[in-house]
């Protein structure tokens, strides 16, 4: 399940675990702080073991991989964009992730431009000169992907880290 060779991505939703079962007592949640160790020291070990542009593919791709899984298991269907952004920021609220905004939707280009205020990944961090929420990124691309059948490219143009306060993506749709 875990440890063997692969190319493809096998994750399942059911590789999650009962949570119930496996943590009566101290139940589904936990602090931003241990997500955000977890996520910085993989990003670390990541790009110690590989280099900057491998480790950013690969928290892509595990946001994407997420983002699709999310969609399958806990939207399953939108009857339009609008119900879609609707779905995806309760969700998002409901988790503690983050605050999802719908700036702007252009339906022709299928384009988007979505914001998270108080967002998981980044919100209260120290200023840098980087935009940090790759993962992010990811899973907007893998959500819009799975709900349109088409493929997207998602890139966050501000994040707290740059000083923006919120955290504000582009979503394109690919040609």
């Amino acid at each position: 399940m875990f440890l063997e060779d692969r190319d493809t991505f096998q994750f399942e939703w059911d590789h999650l675990g009962n949570i119930e079962l496996g943590r009566p007592n101290l139940g589904n949640t936990t602090s931003v702080a241990i997500y955000r160790l977890m996520q910085y020291t993989l990003r670390d070990s990541a790009i110690r073991h590989t280099d900057v542009e491998t480790a950013v593919k690969i928290f892509y791709d595990a946001g994407y991989t997420s983002g699709k899984a999310i969609y399958e298991n806990l939207i399953q269907s939108a009857s339009d964009v609008n119900d879609l952004i609707s779905k995806l920021q309760n969700l998002l609220k409901t988790l503690n992730i983050g605050i999802l905004r719908m700036e702007k939707c252009d339906l022709q280009n299928m384009a988007f431009t979505l914001t998270v205020e108080e967002d998981l990944d980044c919100s209260g961090l120290p200023m840098h000169d980087e935009a940090i929420c790759v993962f992010d990124e990811g899973l907007i691309a893998g959500v819009l992907d799975t709900f349109t059948g088409m493929a997207f490219e998602v890139k966050e143009v501000d994040c707290w880290c740059t000083g923006e306060r919120i955290c504000r993506f582009e979503a394109i749709k690919v040609e």
